[in-house]
């Protein structure tokens, strides 16, 4: 595995991953490439999303969070930001938050990116049409070499999850299974 990789895990929040029907298989692929990450000695970046208390991040003319400021209100955000215990992160390993749909966007992933000296990113998450997809086209826009495990992705809508790992990702990141990620 070639040096200045890191794996990103995204969005694996355990409020999160309950909206989805069948997120254990998606919890079991990832917890798998956590687990090759490690032995690998490649590091395991954490990102989730969370708001302040009031959500002054939430924006009335964002439409996606705006829908959701009323609940996020009411939310306890320690409890929101808790990771899936079958993914969660070591101790020494780096938890950022988000405050969009994008990994950089209102987070400092992009210092610790830079302070690893990290230039290949390896993403998994949910949802592929989602924080996967922004991260992929951002990344991409900061000259990052981009890997996606198509496997360790997964959205509400398993069509939009197809067309985006086969014919959109293809153009800006190299996409994997988990198992060809292993054999690397």
């Amino acid at each position: 595995m070639e040096q200045k990789t890191a794996l990103l895990v995204m969005d694996m929040q355990a409020t999160m991953l309950g909206m989805y029907p069948e997120f254990s298989a998606i919890i079991g692929k990832v917890a798998k490439a956590i687990a090759h990450a490690r032995d690998k000695k490649i590091p395991v970046i954490y990102v989730t999303v969370g708001f302040r208390p009031g959500t002054p991040e939430i924006n009335m003319s964002n439409k996606g969070f705006a829908a959701s400021k009323a609940m996020f209100a009411n939310v306890d955000m320690n409890e929101w930001l808790t990771i899936h215990k079958d993914v969660a992160p070591l101790a020494d390993e780096v938890v950022t938050v988000k405050r969009r749909v994008c990994a950089f966007t209102g987070s400092d992933l992009e210092v610790v990116l830079r302070a690893k000296g990290i230039q290949h990113i390896v993403l998994t998450g949910i949802a592929t049409s989602g924080v996967v997809l922004s991260t992929v086209r951002e990344a991409a826009d900061k000259d990052y070499k981009i890997t996606v495990l198509a496997d360790c992705c997964a959205d509400g809508d398993e069509e939009v999850h197809r067309v985006l790992t086969t014919k959109v990702f293809p153009r800006q990141a190299d996409v994997l299974s988990l198992e060809e990620w292993s054999k690397m």
